[in-house]
C-alpha cells in the first residue's frame, strides 16, 4: 500500500460495509501494525488485505484481518489472489498457522477461504492451541460478534 492508495481503500470500504464496520476497518487499515497488501487493475486499486503477526506463548502467528474488493470488480477472483498473497506472506515470515475470521452470515468470504486451504475452528479447538491466551488471540485478531474463525496451517 502506498500513501496515495488511502482515498481508493477508504471508498473501497465504505462501498463494502456499514458505517460501524467501516469504522474498524479503515482504523486497522490505517493503523502502523502489519501491512497492506493491494491488488490493482490496470493501475487501479481494486482491493486489499490487511496483514498481521502475532505471538501467543512464543509461537508466531499470522492473520489476514480484512479482505475488501471493490463491489465492480467481485467474482474475478481478486479476493482469492489476495487470500493467497497473505497467507504465503505470513507463512515466509514465519507464522507457523494463519487466521481468517468472517461472519457467520458471508458464505462468499467462508468459501474463498476454505478454497484457499482455511478449515473452520472452533473455540475447544482454538483452546487446545492457545490454552489460557485465547481471549489475547481473540484480541488480537479483532474477532467481532456473529464472526467464525478460520486457521490454515
Amino acid at each position: 500500500m502506498l500513501p496515495s492508495d488511502a482515498i481508493r481503500l477508504r471508498e473501497i470500504v465504505g462501498l463494502s460495509f456499514s458505517k460501524l464496520m467501516g469504522f474498524f476497518a479503515v482504523h486497522s487499515l490505517l493503523s502502523e501494525d502489519g501491512q497492506v497488501l493491494v491488488s490493482e487493475t490496470q493501475g487501479l486499486v481494486v482491493g486489499f488485505a490487511k496483514l498481521i503477526d502475532f505471538k501467543v506463548a512464543g509461537s508466531k502467528f499470522g492473520c489476514i484481518l480484512w479482505i475488501v474488493v471493490h463491489p465492480d470488480f467481485r467474482r474475478r477472483g481478486v479476493a482469492s489472489a489476495l487470500t493467497n498473497a497473505g497467507m504465503k506472506c505470513l507463512k515466509r515470515n514465519g507464522a507457523k498457522a494463519v487466521f481468517a475470521s468472517t461472519q457467520r452470515r458471508n458464505i462468499r468470504a467462508q468459501n474463498v477461504l476454505q478454497q484457499a486451504g482455511f478449515r473452520k475452528i472452533g473455540f475447544v479447538a482454538l483452546w487446545h492451541i492457545f490454552k489460557g491466551r485465547i481471549f489475547s488471540f481473540y484480541s488480537d485478531i479483532w474477532l467481532a460478534p456473529g464472526e467464525i474463525v478460520l486457521m490454515h496451517d
